[in-house]
């Protein structure tokens, strides 16, 4: 049996910050719950704010734009980022991987612009001994587009398996490399990458019936409700407050079409509740194979929920992108593309959005969404379980963390560090610090942390966070007692502004921020609109 830890890593795809049970959600997420009684809750722990950058800063310990990840995987080179791992990155796998770790990836990759020919930034040139999973960013639950086992394309795989189901692939996959390396000398680093919740809408039946009436509140109700909760679980204090409904929609008593909104909803939570009942058998393969007590369980999200509305962009231009959507089912129907209250989401031959006003529900109760950096955006439920390790079990930090944080951490767990050298690569230095002593209950003071992401923008030092939505005027929070970031005092502190601006430029400068005007002016030159610069 292994002596060091084995890591398992799990991440959910546009989960909202309130939307497990654990941080004060209606969805029933009992082993999510698990892993949060069982080891520590963060209260103020962030993303990048997006998909692939998120990935990127994740599994490297660096800010996206080091990594080639700036915005997703689209290559605008010369002038913009590449799209793609770079060379002077390691992930966690590889790092892991050479110290004798076996490792694998199951689900969502996205940190690739060539999805078709394996490359130097696909999962097996990256560390990984073993992949199965998707290169792109979302799609169909029921035939997955690019989805691959190590380096062959098994999207065919699905076709003939009326009981496919992507989050119960990724589940199983994941159980099975734990019953297979579990008893093997060397120790294992798992990274579980869920596409769930992630649009579209495609849940089993039997879940989505679960949720029957769950959500008749409405969404003001519920966001009322949520934050109670969230205030009992010690996850909110007094910095924060109820930010208004988003205004762009109705209040609940309002809504024109509220049976088919409730519908969006539960198909949404049956998402969830999907994956949370997978997270239950990767924890059961761990208990049963003897080895949860040594084994560092991470759970989190990529970004804030999503207020997208189907289809992205326009009809054509998403339509052609057979990567993320089939134009028919596996049995020949059509699939009805959009978010049209006569489409019932759910089955196969739908695709749809849950929409603005259920994520600003998932984001309670903060502002915002996926792409803003405010705290709607960026704020994610983290909660981390090592029964061995000395965790302060039921305890929740305050201390202000980002992804930049978790490798460091991981290394410092299993007691492996970078590399000095790697064969052929120069790898940049990472950027974040190890959260195991905050983990164990210690006091550690907040960092400095940043964020930049299609010209939004970031930091956070101290008490006060500075941020902008492009392309407005920065503003400015006292995290202390404005979480929810409702009371602008950047004209109150002029001189804060202005030192935080500092940071944020001299940061942007160091670690590659493209300027949003530049990747605008690509897309400009191609034909293409602002939308398309965003992915």
């Amino acid at each position: 049996m292994a002596t060091q830890p084995n890591v398992v890593l799990i991440l959910a795809d546009d989960l909202g910050f309130s939307d497990v049970g654990c941080y004060g959600g209606e969805i029933s997420t009992p082993n999510i719950d698990a892993i949060a009684a069982s080891g520590v809750r963060f209260a103020q722990f962030y993303n990048t704010a997006r998909c692939s950058p998120s990935r990127a800063s994740l599994l490297t310990g660096l800010h996206p734009h080091q990594t080639g990840i700036g915005i997703l995987t689209n290559d605008d080179r010369p002038r913009g980022y590449p799209g793609t791992l770079n060379d002077r990155c390691l992930t966690a796998a590889e790092i892991l991987g050479a110290a004798g770790y076996a490792t694998g990836l199951v689900g969502k990759w996205h940190l690739a612009s060539d999805m078709v020919n394996p490359n130097d930034a696909w999962p097996t040139r990256r560390g990984f001994g073993y992949f199965y999973g998707t290169l792109t960013g979302c799609g169909s639950y029921f035939q997955p587009g690019t989805l691959t086992r190590n380096e062959v394309n098994i999207e065919d795989e699905p076709v003939d398996r009326h009981d496919y189901y992507y989050t119960d692939a990724i589940s199983d996959e994941a159980a099975g490399f734990i019953r297979g390396h579990a008893t093997e000398e060397n120790p294992f680093f798992l990274y579980v990458a869920y596409t769930a919740p992630h649009w579209p809408l495609h849940a089993r039946a039997e879940d989505i019936e679960r949720y029957r009436g769950r959500f008749a509140k409405g969404w003001d109700e519920l966001r009322q409700e949520r934050m109670r909760r969230l205030r009992e679980a010690g996850i909110l204090a007094d910095e924060a407050a109820l930010s208004e409904r988003d205004p762009t929609q109705p209040a609940w008593d309002q809504e024109q079409e509220p049976q088919w909104q409730l519908r969006r909803m539960e198909a949404y939570a049956a998402q969830v509740d999907r994956m949370d009942q997978g997270i239950g058998r990767v924890l059961r393969a761990l208990s049963e194979s003897g080895v949860r007590d040594d084994t560092v369980v991470i759970f989190l999200s990529d970004n804030g929920a999503s207020p997208e509305t189907l289809p992205l962009i326009d009809k054509d231009t998403f339509g052609h992108r057979g990567d993320i959507f089939r134009a028919t089912t596996r049995d020949g129907r059509q699939v009805r593309l959009g978010n049209e209250p006569h489409t019932v989401p759910g089955p196969e031959d739908t695709y749809a959005s849950y929409g603005r006003a259920w994520a600003n529900l998932s984001n309670t109760p903060f502002r915002f969404y996926k792409r803003w950096l405010h705290e709607g955006g960026i704020s994610t439920p983290f909660a981390a379980s090592w029964p061995a390790g000395g965790f302060a079990v039921g305890s929740v930090c305050r201390t202000a963390y980002q992804l930049t944080d978790v490798l460091p951490t991981i290394l410092e767990i299993t007691g492996v560090g970078v590399p000095a050298d790697y064969p052929g690569r120069r790898p940049r230095p990472l950027e974040g610090r190890s959260m195991l002593p905050a983990l164990r209950g210690r006091h550690t003071d907040d960092g400095t942390l940043y964020w930049e992401h299609t010209g939004n923008a970031a930091v956070r030092h101290g008490r006060w966070k500075l941020v902008r939505e492009y392309p407005g005027a920065w503003e400015l929070y006292d995290m202390a007692t404005d979480r929810s970031e409702l009371d602008d005092v950047a004209e109150r502190h002029p001189d804060v502004v202005a030192e935080l601006n500092t940071l944020w430029e001299r940061w942007a400068r160091r670690v590659g921020v493209i300027a949003w005007e530049v990747t605008v002016d690509v897309y400009r030159d191609r034909g293409l609109s602002d939308a398309h610069a965003a992915g």
